[in-house]
């Protein structure tokens, strides 16, 4: 099942860290058959608000977004994001075809 690598961040200090970040990740994507889904961009807020850029990366599975996260290539990339821009970053699975919405009423959860 495909699974997310989803970015929230906030205080992205632009600047040389940043852009070596950015110049470094899509390399780090392939080997493990991540593509980029949605890569900030201005949401048209329908309700509420938000402060963040989004970021999310599509993996074939779990395995393989961990394998990418923990990856050798990532994580000498990592601390040029993590010295210049704030926020939470987390996997989470995306659901099967055809799923509905009381579907997680199933599963409890």
């Amino acid at each position: 099942m495909t699974c997310y690598a989803i970015g929230l961040l906030h205080d992205v200090e632009m600047g040389p860290g940043i852009l070596a970040y950015l110049e470094g990740i899509d390399a780090t994507l392939a080997p493990f058959g991540g593509r980029y889904r949605i890569h900030g961009g201005v949401p048209e807020m329908l309700e509420g608000a938000c402060d963040r850029d989004l970021i999310v990366i599509a993996f074939p599975d779990r395995a393989a977004a961990r394998a990418w996260y923990g990856s050798a290539a990532y994580q000498a990339l990592l601390p040029h994001r993590l010295r210049h821009a704030r926020g939470a970053v987390f996997l989470i699975d995306g659901v099967a075809e055809g799923h509905r919405a009381t579907d997680i009423l199933r599963r409890g959860g």
